[in-house]
């Protein structure tokens, strides 16, 4: 089996203040990296390991668009792509028009910088742009998903989110301005998010996506023990250690369960077909 991995993880960022950055981002892109080849069989070769400086969105999404290259290359057996990202959410105002709440869902890059009243959105990847490299994934290859991070705002009003909470904070950022952010309907909890474009794709093949949230709530960035990590992605490498084969929803039904055992207020969401939701992580359906 060819197997092709990006782990992104970003605590840093060249021009957010200190206060905006991170602690437990580049611990997850380095958990994630360290269990693939542990319990997946994934060579070192095959894992490209991307983290603050390195981690520009030309970096990140030249990677992805290496990897969708490959698959669709005949003779070069790709059989299975993963891609975990752990960084800030945002957001951008939608331009293309297919946003009922007027604003895309973007991940930030170690490059996010401000243009005019809203981010550049050459320094960040919006939703649709991933959505459309997704698209181009080719039947019999898989993709699995990580993301944790998130894109709204309205969780900080989550007593577990508060930035005054020293052991957590939550994996937003908000747009440069109030007009950056275009639409006082963006704190709704229908607010579309990347998942949603996955269900409705029209693409023959879908990635399986494991997301850190509602599209209504906040990613936390936590202190486990003295170590920082999201509480999603340690809860996640909880339920994939080696030895351990649970499904993939099994793996979320745990996972929802350390959350609300440990007082976090985010809710693990999968985005799967029924077969892919019955099978193991990192299993072909």
């Amino acid at each position: 089996m060819s197997q092709f991995a990006l782990c992104v993880g970003i605590n840093r960022f060249e021009n957010l203040p200190m206060a905006s950055w991170l602690h437990g981002c580049v611990n997850d892109a380095s958990d994630v990296s360290a269990l693939l080849g542990r319990a997946f069989g994934f060579a070192d070769t095959s894992i490209t390991l991307l983290t603050d400086q390195a981690a520009t969105k030309d970096a990140v999404f030249g990677a992805l668009t290496e990897a969708l290259d490959r698959a669709n290359t005949p003779g070069e057996h790709l059989d299975h792509i993963v891609f975990t990202m752990s960084s800030h959410g945002t957001q951008l105002p939608d331009t293309s028009g297919d946003e009922a709440d007027q604003v895309d869902e973007a991940f930030a890059t170690y490059d996010l910088r401000q243009s005019g009243t809203a981010w550049d959105p050459d320094t960040l990847i919006v939703d649709d742009e991933l959505h459309e490299i997704f698209a181009r994934l080719p039947k019999g290859v898989l993709l699995d998903v990580i993301l944790d991070t998130c894109h709204s705002g309205s969780g900080l009003r989550a007593l577990d989110l508060l930035p005054t909470m020293d052991d957590r904070r939550p994996r937003f950022v908000p747009p440069p301005t109030p007009l950056g952010r275009n639409g006082a309907e963006a704190d709704r909890a229908d607010t579309r998010m990347l998942r949603d474009l996955v269900r409705s794709s029209k693409a023959v093949a879908k990635p399986v996506l494991f997301a850190a949230c509602r599209a209504d709530q906040t990613a936390a960035d936590a202190n486990f023990d003295g170590r920082y990590n999201g509480a999603f992605t340690h809860f996640v490498l909880d339920a994939l250690q080696p030895g351990v084969t649970l499904s993939r929803a099994e793996v979320i039904k745990q996972v929802n369960v350390k959350l609300r055992a440990r007082k976090f207020n985010q809710r693990a969401q999968l985005e799967a077909s029924a077969p892919g939701k019955s099978t193991a992580w990192g299993t072909a359906f």
